[in-house]
């Protein structure tokens, strides 16, 4: 059973089950609808989009796609019952953002709440024994979208002929699978039951599974045996390998088992949506899946919608087209400063600009670089006077006023309001605009020589001149990037911007060559304590203020560079008391220790925080919250909310072309 750490997302150990409440719904509902209804003729429950089907006997009655035990939805609070039909319009720049709606949909094995509690999901529920024995139960009669029975099976392939499989990627177990360096022990008990166990508890793993992007840990097995050597027929498959143009089988195998890409129509999913468009194309098509796991709480079939129609277009013109009415719920390519022409046009193409807070812990932070690959820059950035001075060097309200019309907050990279670990001090401390003390910190580290311009000097003779590399996404960076310049050189230091692009700006910084970075600050700034504090510990290369000891801890130290600041050292210990501790105030305390020390040294320097996000959304579009919180990690954007439980009051004339 999922145990509950305080405010986190798992049910302590030892509290009642979620109840089975879907098959005691459904049950009555479909006995009625039975006799009711003349002989072959589909239920009233039937979405209308699938009546002929089953009719015609080519697809089974609601009451046999559906699991013995579906998961039901409650239609209470803001969410209302709705009505089934319509096509459902989005836009996106290019093919591979069909990976996103992947997110969207966000049907998982254990999914977030939108309090931040986690929940069985398409599994039926989990047992948890000392926080590193897991025992998976999967719903009886579960299908996948082709109608195949969904079972241990696929959770078996997906473990010793895809995971374990030297030639075929992830090539070994995810790092969220591994505690000190071991994968788990796997079990198949029954059909519809398996095992994971660890040697030490394991907390990354549900998060994991609850992700925006999740690990994968079955896959359909029925499907994906025609491309796999084990199963396949050699000459059949040397054939399909040829058709495909794949160097060989497990280059096949990957390029059609990708349930993230969405871009393999063949491949059968439990999401609520399945594609129906190969790519290229300019117009990609969703159809409901008529056995998807989720009914509301009138035993109706989910999702509500029949159709997602994604047109493609170029990301500059996506808020045009939007603000001409020709999406029904847009964010992605939204920015704030569209938001006027947006609201202008609310009226005309009937739709409503909500403002959505975003959960990110900063909306744009600066990353010193400490394994800089200069020594004099690097001993300057570890030292925190000078990052403190930087910090009290940036005018924040100015940032907030000028480009975001006072709306968002001035702030460190850290944790939010919103999040129950929050403190007022994470937020402000070394975050005020304060150039007398900025002042003050630099001349006690002894720059105190100036050059023209009352440019402070380094100790070898050098400008303090900064050159701050963006991802060239945006004017946004550029435009905040030039208020803190006018500030810096109150304190003596001269900033310079140095746009690239997003893969060499990435590459740079992994080799040590930038100096000083500027990007959204932690993904997850809601965060409760029994969520991974790694985003503040260097785990993981893509930390741009501390890159080589990330890649140290990522790669077992086989590459990179060992920590040897003892602040971050701190960080990694308390890191492995978080992981290591089933008691849920044990877990809050290490991740305060995290978020003192990061307020502490001020490893990066948030600017803003608790920006809008822009989401337009049609007016006949229901069940949408009118106000949430808009976060990749966690919270899927718009997956936490259930897409497939929104609806149209006058749904549109579908039509695929």
């Amino acid at each position: 059973m999922f145990p509950r750490h305080g405010a986190a997302m798992i049910f302590r150990r030892g509290a009642a089950m979620i109840s089975r409440r879907g098959a005691a719904m459904l049950a009555p509902l479909l006995l009625i609808s039975l006799l009711l209804a003349p002989a072959g003729a589909p239920r009233a429950e039937e979405p209308p989009l699938l009546t002929d089907a089953v009719v015609a006997d080519k697809l089974p009655a609601m009451a046999d796609r559906l699991p013995e035990d579906p998961s039901v939805v409650p239609m209470d609070g803001p969410r209302s019952p709705g009505r089934y039909g319509g096509d459902l319009t989005m836009l996106m720049a290019r093919a591979k953002d069909m990976r996103v709606l992947h997110a969207y949909m966000y049907a998982r094995l254990a999914a977030y709440r939108p309090d931040l509690t986690i929940e069985p999901d398409i599994l039926d529920k989990v047992d948890i024994e000392d926080g590193r024995i897991f025992t998976l139960h999967l719903r009886k009669g579960h299908r996948w979208s082709d109608g195949a029975p969904f079972t241990a099976e696929d959770f078996r392939y997906w473990w010793q002929d895809v995971v374990l499989d030297p030639d075929l990627p992830p090539d070994g177990p995810y790092p969220e699978m591994t505690v000190n360096g071991e994968g788990p022990v796997f079990e198949v008990l029954d059909e519809t039951t398996v095992r994971y166990t660890w040697k030490a508890p394991n907390p990354w793993f549900l998060p994991a599974l609850a992700a925006a992007r999740p690990i994968e840990i079955c896959g359909p097995a029925h499907y994906l045996k025609q491309f796999h050597k084990r199963y396949a027929d050699p000459d059949e498959l040397k054939k399909k390998v040829a058709a495909a143009h794949q160097r060989g089988w497990a280059q096949l195998h990957n390029r059609l088992d990708n349930a993230h890409e969405f871009d393999n129509p063949d491949l059968p999913t439990l999401q609520p949506w399945q594609i129906t468009t190969a790519s290229p194309a300019e117009r990609f098509v969703f159809v409901r899946n008529p056995y998807f796991h989720r009914v509301d709480d009138a035993g109706r079939q989910l999702p509500y919608i029949d159709r997602i129609v994604v047109e493609i277009a170029d990301n500059k013109i996506i808020p045009v087209k939007t603000g001409s009415g020709e999406s029904d719920l847009q964010a992605r390519y939204l920015r704030f400063d569209n938001y006027t022409f947006l609201k202008q046009a609310e009226e005309r193409n009937n739709y409503t600009v909500r403002l959505w807070r975003t959960g990110t812990g900063a909306h744009l932070a600066l990353y010193p670089n400490l394994n800089y690959k200069d020594p004099q820059w690097r001993a300057l950035f570890r030292d925190a006077r000078f990052r403190h001075a930087l910090s009290l060097g940036v005018n924040r309200d100015e940032i907030n006023q000028v480009v975001y019309y006072g709306l968002a907050r001035e702030s460190n990279n850290t944790v939010l309001p919103e999040s129950k670990l929050w403190k007022p001090e994470y937020q402000t401390k070394w975050a005020t605009w304060d150039p007398d003390q900025a002042n003050r910190l630099l001349d006690e580290m002894g720059l105190t020589r100036r050059g023209g311009g009352g440019l402070r000097l380094m100790p070898d003779g050098r400008p303090l001149e900064i050159i701050v590399e963006t991802a060239g996404e945006s004017t946004e960076e550029v435009d905040v990037l030039e208020l803190i310049a006018d500030t810096w050189r109150k304190i003596g230091v001269k900033l310079f911007t140095k746009p690239s692009q997003l893969d060499i700006f990435r590459n740079r910084i992994f080799a040590g060559e930038t100096m000083m970075a500027i990007a959204k600050g932690i993904d997850n700034g809601i965060a409760t304590a029994a969520m991974p504090p790694d985003e503040l510990v260097p785990v993981d290369q893509v930390q741009y203020q501390w890159p080589k000891w990330g890649q140290y801890f990522q790669t077992r130290e086989a590459s990179g560079e060992k920590p040897d600041l003892p602040e971050a050292l701190k960080l990694l210990d308390l890191r492995a008391q978080w992981a290591a501790s089933l008691d849920p105030a044990a877990q809050e305390r290490a991740w305060h220790g995290i978020l003192d020390i990061n307020a502490d040294q001020t490893f990066t320097i948030g600017l803003i925080s608790g920006t809008r996000q822009p989401v337009v959304v049609r007016n006949t579009l229901r069940n949408v919250p009118a106000e949430a919180i808009f976060n990749w990690e966690p919270g899927a954007q718009f997956g936490i909310y259930r897409p497939d439980t929104f609806w149209f009051d006058k749904p549109a004339k579908v039509s695929v072309r």
